[in-house]
């Protein structure tokens, strides 16, 4: 194949998550894989690259570095790249499916990727809690790979997200985060178990909560966050006899010595701690703050912040060692409580 033929067939999918290089080596790859480039073919030159591509000679240039490092192509000075080795085993074509990227997700990301290594293939997709973009999305890239991993997420529409998953060979799927109801089969997971987590956390923290009345947790109208969070909220409260209170919009709700809060979203965590400095309540004294999600930022903020959280590595380290040992079972990646002075 000429390098202009080549060209044609490296497409740089602008809706892709995953970086260009990526998607650079990833057709390079592909191309070799089927035949359509041999040993000693030449490549396309970065120039030519970064022209018909419309992308950067530094992203082109980074696409050919990690070929090198592959030790799949080689340069010769004054001539160009050429492939170099075409006796390489490239199984695992993956394609992520996650519902946003945030700080938490690209841990899980990082984790998988670093885990599964340089011998897949990975396409990463973000569809941002959008039903409608996660269905175009997934049905456009259906067969095309030979494993899907998706972090099921939606504030709307969501509902019928069972039935577009079970489309999937259920040999080729990875359920990551959270569980669906509706897909059938026997297919591989790691997630949380959002109810009895929570539940369990917030046991652990029964100590610190007995210096407080009341539990109030702000959880957004439109959020994608699993509604049985609530179900062990209120399982928590009833339990051991809490005043409780869901808050839809933390700027509207009056604050008061004696409460705790329980905050998912990042923004509401900055109003509410902006809301209690104006207040001048005393955070861990007068009033509990318990956030989800930890974050390094966290054990810093505010002489460190009390957290209930996954462990987002693991998770993505169990989702690619379902993948590469071949595995169906579900792998349930338990919460954990750190306690700091925000509490």
């Amino acid at each position: 194949m000429k390098p202009d033929d080549l060209i044609s067939h490296i497409i740089v999918d602008e809706y892709s998550s995953t970086p260009k290089y990526k998607q650079l080596t990833n057709a390079i790859l592909s191309a070799i894989e089927i035949g359509k480039l041999k040993r000693n073919s030449l490549l396309p030159s970065i120039n030519e690259l970064s022209f018909k591509l419309e992308i950067s000679r530094d992203t082109a240039e980074k696409g050919y570095r990690h070929l090198r490092k592959l030790g799949v192509v080689e340069s010769v000075p004054g001539k160009g790249y050429f492939v170099v080795n075409t006796a390489f085993a490239r199984k695992l074509k993956i394609c992520l499916f996650f519902n946003k990227l945030s700080t938490h997700k690209k841990i899980i990301y990082d984790s998988f990727t670093k885990a599964i290594g340089d011998q897949a293939s990975i396409d990463f997709y973000i569809y941002n809690n959008d039903f409608a973009l996660f269905k175009k999305l997934l049905i456009s890239k259906k067969d095309e790979y030979s494993h899907y991993v998706i972090i099921p997420h939606f504030i709307e529409g969501g509902e019928n997200a069972h039935d577009v998953i079970n489309t999937i060979p259920k040999e080729k799927l990875i359920i990551l985060d959270k569980l669906l109801p509706g897909i059938t089969g026997e297919y591989a997971a790691a997630y949380e178990n959002f109810a009895q987590d929570i539940y369990a956390a917030l046991e652990q923290a029964l100590n610190k909560l007995s210096n407080y009345h009341t539990l109030k947790i702000i959880f957004p109208r439109d959020s994608y966050f699993p509604k049985e969070i609530l179900s062990g909220f209120y399982r928590f409260c009833q339990q051991y006899a809490f005043n409780h209170k869901v808050i839809h919009n933390i700027r509207d709700e009056e604050i008061s010595v004696g409460e705790v809060y329980i905050n998912l979203m990042e923004d509401d965590l900055v109003i509410l701690i902006e809301r209690l400095i104006a207040l001048k309540l005393k955070i861990g004294k007068d009033v509990g703050v318990i956030s989800y999600n930890e974050t390094p930022l966290k054990r810093i903020i505010l002489d460190g912040l009390t957290t209930i959280s996954t462990d987002f590595k693991e998770l993505g380290v169990k989702a690619a060692e379902l993948i590469l040992s071949n595995r169906t079972e579900k792998i349930e990646v338990p919460f954990y409580l750190t306690l700091r002075k925000s509490l």
